[in-house]
């Protein structure tokens, strides 16, 4: 394959930044590519081509923060809408889990180009990332992301009796939306009136649609876990940081 990419996607590509990052890097002068300077945006390489950073990248990139916010119901996920207040407002000293086991210093300048890595809607609860790290981000919300989320449901069945099992089939796998069939899920009773939905992927308003069209009304849901991060014990409307040793 000799095909020409542009550097900021073959760096995204690699896992080296996001393509954001990789922008502000080579205009800083801060990419090699075979052991030349590049600096010009929109540069293209070839696939086989060696790519480096300078030191002053990875510094600034460890230095990017990742938190973990248990969001409450009424809070919106990225940006101010309809009068509703964004998460990003809960993330203060005060506001800190006094049981984060993070050594990492609190500064308001965290809080630049903070950004959720995923959305979690306004009527939900639970486990909300938000990152300055564009990996993290490509990680949770690329377009070849597998990584599972699991949610605690709560429900209501609107018809009569039971839910079928064959309807609980269902919600694991041939359910279609917008047009496409949803990728398989698992789906499992908690007690009577709760699920556990486990998915690894994230359209709008998915797990309320998918209840709907079995006829389950759902009465809450929170978000409990994303790939190996859990939320734990962490306090609604309290955030922690990322810890170093923990991966999605």
């Amino acid at each position: 394959m000799t095909e020409l990419v542009r550097l900021s996607k073959r760096m995204s590509e690699l896992g080296l930044s996001s393509r954001r990052e990789a922008d502000e890097w080579i205009a800083r002068g801060w990419v090699r590519v075979d052991g030349q300077v590049i600096s010009e945006l929109g540069s293209k390489v070839l696939p086989h081509q060696k790519i480096t950073v300078e030191r002053q990248a990875a510094a600034e990139q460890s230095k990017r923060v990742t938190v973990l916010i248990n969001k409450p119901m009424g809070y919106v996920s990225g940006q101010a809408e309809d009068g509703y207040t964004p998460a990003i407002a809960l993330i203060k000293a005060e506001n800190r889990w006094a049981d984060d086991p993070s050594p990492e210093t609190f500064h308001p300048t965290q809080l630049r180009s903070l950004v959720p890595a995923g959305r979690l809607d306004i009527d939900s609860v639970g486990l909300l990332i938000l990152t300055q790290d564009g990996r993290v981000a490509k990680t949770l919300i690329g377009q070849d992301t597998a990584i599972e989320k699991e949610y605690l449901v709560r429900v209501q069945y609107t018809k009569e009796g039971k839910l079928p099992e064959s309807d609980l089939k269902k919600l694991c796998f041939g359910l279609w939306m917008d047009g496409k069939p949803l990728l398989a899920a698992k789906v499992r009773w908690q007690n009577d009136d709760q699920l556990s939905f486990t998915l690894r992927e994230g359209k709008k308003r998915q797990i309320r649609r998918m209840c709907d069209m079995v006829g389950l009304k759902v009465i809450g849901l929170k978000r409990v876990r994303i790939g190996k991060v859990k939320l734990g014990d962490l306090p609604v409307g309290q955030w922690r940081y990322l810890r170093p040793d923990e991966q999605f």
